[in-house]
């Protein structure tokens, strides 16, 4: 691999940073230790200007390139936030805080950054400037639309944005991505139904919930079979059932909540349409009544074109063109870097974690292996885009 020499000699002191964040988890906008910790290195770093509560608890530090050469900015993102999981892993650097830990590497992610702004700041061989942003609440917070709505992009001028994650199972050193989709929207729904309570024995002088529940259970599974174009990706899944409380009482009410991954406007739109449909007739049949909430969360992380041929070759850059995946298949999985993708041209990529245990497993953990080429890539990227 072709890496950034100092990049490779300061591993060991960018694994340090990581296991540091991993011993120390924080959840969606809760990040205060995480943010101070990355907004110190920032200013020790001699970036230009470190602004902090930005979407809240987010950081932005903003590293201009070289005296006289004016030019774009253009932001890399990390995140910060951990996961309410128990960790298993047993390590020396693993959480402390019990009932969180960083499953899903965002701890990687965050050092990498930091890595790369220390590389940025040191030698500064470009021109315009490189806004690192480090934010909170990816999992499921949406801190990446807080930052957008708080002005982020205006403010710094940011004019394309790239985000990288990484990916349990794929090669250290190697690189995957996709032009358009290559995550799914991650809507959620809650559905009440009310019938009229009574006895198990005489289930006849009921309006039975739970039997209305059931059939809407079972019909929802109609929209990816028999709705949705099978060349489409929907997928429908219920994670909530709650009612009842005895063995022998017939409930009022039961209350249903899933899930919805579509990757497509039209997609979205049918499945919003379905479920309210079938809740509401099944409902209706059998005597009850459906309430639905039906909440569209992140959108669909969407690549664009250009963006994601400039992320591809950077990568190759590094890892051959071998070594770069350049047609992904898309995953269910949501990202609410879509947000900022809405608002800005760019593209978000994966890199291999290596033979570890999957995301938001708990026996996660982040492989230090991968630092020099995740450090590398953002040091490459930057240099290019921002060429003189």
């Amino acid at each position: 691999m072709q890496l950034v020499d100092d990049v490779v000699a300061g591993k060991d002191e960018i694994a340090q940073w990581r296991r540091t964040l991993h011993a120390d988890p924080e959840l969606l906008f809760d990040v205060h230790n995480t943010a101070a910790f990355v907004t110190e290195k920032l200013k020790s770093f001699g970036c230009d200007e470190v602004v902090t509560g930005i979407g809240r608890t987010g950081v932005v530090g903003i590293i201009h390139g070289r005296p006289g050469g004016n030019g774009p900015a253009i932001g890399l993102r990390a995140d910060m936030d951990a996961l309410p999981i128990e960790e298993t892993t047993g390590l020396a650097w693993a959480s402390r805080t019990p009932g969180k830990m960083h499953a899903c590497g965002h701890d990687g992610h965050t050092a990498m950054l930091l890595g790369a702004a220390r590389h940025l700041a040191a030698t500064r061989n470009f021109t315009g400037s490189v806004a690192v942003i480090f934010q909170p609440a990816e999992e499921g917070g949406g801190g990446g639309r807080e930052m957008v709505n708080d002005g982020m992009m205006e403010r710094f001028g940011i004019t394309k944005v790239f985000g990288m994650h990484n990916l349990p199972g794929l090669p250290v050193g190697q690189f995957a991505i996709r032009k358009g989709p290559i995550m799914a929207a991650t809507d959620i729904f809650d559905i009440k139904i009310t019938g009229r309570g009574g006895h198990a024995a005489m289930p006849y002088q009921t309006i039975d919930p739970i039997v209305a529940s059931s059939a809407i259970v079972s019909s929802l599974q109609s929209i990816a079979s028999r709705n949705a174009n099978p060349l489409e990706s929907v997928v429908v899944s219920v994670t909530k059932f709650n009612g009842g409380s005895a063995y022998n009482i017939i409930p009022e009410t039961v209350d249903l909540a899933g899930t919805v991954r579509t990757l497509s406007p039209a997609m979205r739109d049918l499945a919003e349409q379905k479920i309210t449909e079938i809740a509401t007739s099944i409902a209706t049949a059998h005597g009850a009544k459906a309430e639905i909430n039906y909440d569209r969360n992140y959108p669909v992380t969407f690549n664009h074109a250009d963006e994601t041929d400039f992320a591809a070759d950077v990568a190759a850059t590094l890892a051959g063109e071998e070594g770069v995946e350049r047609n992904q298949p898309p995953t269910m999985g949501g990202e609410d870097f879509s947000f900022m993708l809405e608002a800005r041209p760019g593209a978000f990529i994966f890199m291999g974690n290596g033979d570890t245990a999957n995301l938001h497993h708990p026996a996660y953990d982040f492989n230090d292996e991968a630092i020099p080429v995740g450090v590398s890539y953002w040091v490459k990227l930057a240099e290019r885009a921002l060429a003189a």
